[in-house]
């Protein structure tokens, strides 16, 4: 079976797809330490699988990583807590807040493969917590670095 076209990974013995429901069911749980990444995760997918980037063409993601990446959750929490207040009603009419972050590459500029995938932070298919908050991290350095 051919790889994923869009980040590299194995699609045995299951696809990005099925991972990634998966990994979604535990966020939702909101336990950790999947719920608390639950933000960094998604950014790590859809920037490996852009074809699914939202109309902002990935830049809430993309400073989501830069966030997580530069301060950690704090830097995440604050950063979705300014997103979450600029589009409540009360702020109708005032500019959203900015966006932190490097600049977004384009699009369809060219990267590499990314050296960790959702594949690798499923490990066995169950996202282990063991070994979860250091896959992700490892996995949104790796998509940072290969958008570079």
């Amino acid at each position: 079976m051919e790889p994923c076209a869009e980040c590299g990974a194995p699609m045995e013995p299951r696809s990005c797809d099925e991972l990634f429901q998966t990994l979604l069911a535990l966020d939702h749980a909101r336990q950790a330490p999947w719920g608390p990444l639950h933000g960094v995760s998604v950014a790590c997918f859809l920037l490996q699988h852009p074809s699914r980037l939202p109309a902002d063409d990935g830049a809430m993601a993309w400073a989501l990583l830069h966030a997580y990446l530069e301060g950690g959750l704090d830097d995440v929490n604050q950063l979705v807590g300014r997103a979450r207040r600029g589009n409540s009603h009360r702020a109708q009419g005032r500019p959203a807040p900015a966006v932190r972050g490097a600049a977004l590459p384009h699009r369809d500029a060219p990267h590499s493969r990314f050296s960790v995938t959702i594949h690798d932070v499923a490990v066995d298919g169950s996202f282990p917590s063991s070994e979860f908050t250091e896959g992700v991290r490892a996995w949104a350095a790796a998509t940072v670095d290969a958008w570079k």
